[in-house]
């Protein structure tokens, strides 16, 4: 598979939970070629090397919105067993775990996928701060013309009164 292909299902399998970036333990298990059984058997006998910043086990209400919304996911609806998601971390940590050619090789790619997405996170984020300055600019220019609208309206709808004459008056 080319780099940018495996980028691309693996950006695919990267999902928000919690308001982290994660991949589901079903998926890395696809990705590193085994069994996601196996994946989980290593994880337990290794737990000290995953704390709750690098791997978290879904909730009920977590896993039907997973399964709702990623259609790759399907199959997790009819497990009993609730998920695993993890962390840019948690990946990076399987690889010493897994200790094979392929997992080392794949944690490579999906931690560099992480980071591709963290920086074009970053320059939204710079557009974003760019487009609110915009904004402001725009509201303070608005509410200047508006007053100036204001006086020129009020202005025009004032009815011309016949000016007096100055300086001094004839009599007869």
């Amino acid at each position: 598979m080319e780099i940018t292909k495996v980028e691309e299902v693996i950006k695919n399998k990267i999902l928000i939970v919690r308001g982290q970036k994660v991949i589901i333990d079903s998926d890395i298990a696809d990705l590193y070629n085994v069994s996601t059984k196996r994946l989980n058997e290593q994880v337990k006998r290794n737990l000290k090397r995953f704390p709750v910043d690098f791997m978290f086990q879904l909730t009920i209400e977590e896993k039907e919105e997973v399964v709702a919304n990623c259609d790759h996911l399907i199959k997790l609806k009819f497990s009993y067993n609730l998920p695993f998601a993890f962390t840019e971390h948690g990946v990076a940590m399987l690889s010493a775990v897994l200790n094979s050619n392929e997992a080392i090789q794949m944690s490579m790619f999906i931690i560099r996928t992480f980071i591709k997405i963290r920086e074009s996170l970053d320059n939204y984020k710079d557009l974003a701060s760019k487009i609110s300055k915009i904004e402001l600019k725009q509201k303070e220019d608005g509410d200047i013309l508006y007053q100036v609208h204001r006086v020129v309206k009020h202005l025009i709808e004032t009815p011309n009164k016949p000016k007096e004459k100055i300086g001094f008056v004839e009599k007869d």
